[in-house]
């Protein structure tokens, strides 16, 4: 068990005396060491002296994406070569990869995080635990399998993809716990109900699923067809993947460990602090990194945070689940549509898979959407008066939840491709025009 009571359970001033102190620390350390920081830093007219405490913090200049790519491969580097024990890169599709470094201390530092998550999950060095997220490059493999190992767990290091063969190693290993993505976890559910292997013979009770946006609905549909508590992780890249933070047993909000991960919430326009508990964009700053610290860094994500105390103990501040990225926000005919509004809809609808398809045109200076949804085997028939009545109530929830109808395709079980990492939901075909 690995349950890190002084720093899970602080109190708010002793917690910011930390945090100022690593912060002074952090910002003398890329402002002497990463000459991107530095000319950052004087051309906002901030030296390391201007920082004191925490609350200094708003004065320094933020980090976006696409300083990492214009710095690639190890511009953003404050450490030597020498000091770098791996190389870690995003999977982005579109130009230079994301890549950041570690340092020995930053593994350490990473591995009890995502260590801290797994306790709060229940997970002990009794626990098996399947990691299904891929490895390689991306972070979630490595990240949890570290994890796993520094609470003394054993690890099934299964990546993802060869679904038959999880569900075989699952069963026969006794995994008590399953790490992946909740889209392909739902995909590994499915294929376990369809083996004929009854679900009583897996000793599965705990799910770590994280990597991409997840509803409350589609926990329940986990929880249910897996038999398990299904709980968030949440991390990323750039500040040093999974484990930034997690849920508790409560499942009331996921618990940043903020004494290695500064949280901002700023308006993502004005890219000013909002009041605390209002939603807006989320930004980290790195307080122990040695590689490759973050300073400000933009993750895009919307949520908010909740800094009272959790019946669990933990004063470590609460992140709200995210309700999407500011960059994936679709915008159609001038309405703002997530992608997670579209799922959430879906996953309270008895009648439908959570398995669908967003497909956004513009068609004579029109915006076009579509939402392709699979219907349950058990309500899927060819009367066409069926399937018109199942249209006109999902159209109607969608309206009433997102304030514009799309057109519903309603499609036949198991017609949609099932994903075996981050799932692509969205096909915005107005971007390539």
């Amino acid at each position: 068990m690995v349950w890190n009571e002084t720093m899970e359970c602080m109190s708010r001033d002793e917690m910011h005396k930390i945090q100022s102190i690593r912060l002074k620390k952090v910002v003398e350390r890329v402002y002497h060491n990463t000459p991107f920081y530095r000319k950052k830093m004087q051309e906002s007219g901030v030296t390391p002296d201007d920082i004191e405490t925490i609350e200094d913090i708003v004065k320094l200049p933020f980090t976006v994406k696409n300083d990492l790519r214009d710095n690639y491969p190890f511009g953003l580097m404050a450490s030597p070569m020498s000091e770098i024990v791996r190389l870690h890169a995003s999977s982005g599709t579109t130009g230079k990869p994301i890549v950041v470094g570690y340092t020995r201390n930053d593994l350490t530092v990473w591995n009890e995080g995502v260590a801290r998550c797994l306790t709060a999950y229940g997970l002990t060095k009794n626990d098996v635990v399947q990691v299904s997220y891929g490895y390689g490059l991306f972070t979630g493999g490595l990240g949890a399998h570290g994890g796993t190992e520094y609470i003394g767990g054993t690890v099934i290091p299964m990546s993802s993809g060869n679904t038959q063969k999880q569900i075989q190693l699952m069963h026969d290993f006794g995994a008590n716990a399953l790490a992946c993505t909740p889209s392909y976890a739902l995909y590994l559910a499915e294929t376990i109900h369809e083996s004929g292997i009854p679900i009583e013979e897996f000793k599965l009770r705990i799910g770590a699923f994280g990597a991409e946006p997840w509803t409350e609905n589609m926990r329940k549909e986990l929880e249910d067809k897996l038999r398990i508590k299904a709980y968030d992780i949440y991390g990323l890249t750039e500040i040093s993947g999974p484990g930034v933070g997690g849920e508790c047993e409560y499942q009331d909000g996921t618990h940043l460990w903020e004494d290695h991960f500064y949280p901002e919430i700023v308006d993502p326009e004005t890219l000013l602090p909002v009041e605390s508990g209002k939603f807006g964009e989320l930004v980290f700053t790195t307080l122990t990194k040695d590689g490759m610290p973050m300073i400000r860094y933009r993750t895009r994500d919307l949520t908010r945070l909740n800094y009272e105390k959790c019946r669990c103990g933990r004063t470590a501040v609460r992140m709200d689940r995210i309700l999407g990225r500011s960059d994936d926000m679709l915008i159609i005919k001038g309405v703002n549509v997530f992608p997670s509004q579209v799922e959430s809809v879906i996953l309270e609808l008895p009648e439908f898979e959570p398995h669908y398809i967003i497909l956004v045109d513009r068609v004579d200076n029109t915006d076009t959407f579509q939402i392709q949804v699979e219907v349950r085997p058990e309500y899927y028939s060819d009367e066409m008066n069926k399937i018109l009545a199942l249209k006109k109530k999902i159209a109607a929830r969608m309206q009433s939840v997102i304030g514009i109808q799309p057109d519903i395709k309603i499609v036949e079980p198991r017609s949609l491709e099932r994903s075996q990492g981050k799932a692509k939901h969205v096909i915005d075909n107005r971007k390539l025009a």
